[in-house]
């Protein structure tokens, strides 16, 4: 299984001790600690796709944390959390244009409803089509209000 994340993620690690940015440093070594407690969990080496779901679980994490500091009062605390984020999202796939996730959306919607579901069924359908489409590429939160606007 030939995996380009985790080598790209050591090398980012070595550069981060090399320019002695303990910032960015200690954010990747999280990474990786999720990254290696999952396969020790699983027990086999996780896939590039694997891998960006993990990551996308820690910027969605990062996400909560900095609403929930902002609405804390605790600005100093959020930047952290948004400046460990921008490192984070840089090892995730090209963000999709909003174009193409209202295609990827409009799609989906046309397929369920051709299938005849409706309803709360159909936006679970919706959203697993548009997460195959989209994985790692879109906030699923913000497709998720989308979606069902839309339905």
């Amino acid at each position: 299984m030939s995996n380009s994340l985790k080598p790209q993620l050591a090398d980012a690690v070595k550069a981060a001790m090399r320019a002695k940015d303990s910032a960015r440093l200690g954010t990747l070594r999280l990474l990786q600690a999720a990254i290696k407690q999952k396969e020790v969990d699983d027990q086999r080496e996780l896939s590039d796709a694997d891998i960006t779901a993990i990551i996308e679980k820690q910027v969605k994490q990062r996400r909560e944390s900095i609403a929930a500091f902002e609405q804390a009062g605790r600005t100093e605390t959020a930047e952290q959390e948004k400046a460990e984020m921008a490192v984070l999202q840089e090892f995730l796939p090209q963000a999709a244009a909003p174009e193409e996730v209202e295609a990827a959306i409009a799609a989906a919607i046309a397929e369920v409803q051709g299938q005849g579901v409706s309803g709360a069924p159909a936006m679970g359908k919706v959203m697993a089509m548009v997460k195959a489409a989209l994985a790692g590429r879109a906030d699923m939160s913000a497709v998720s209000a989308q979606v069902k606007a839309r339905l």
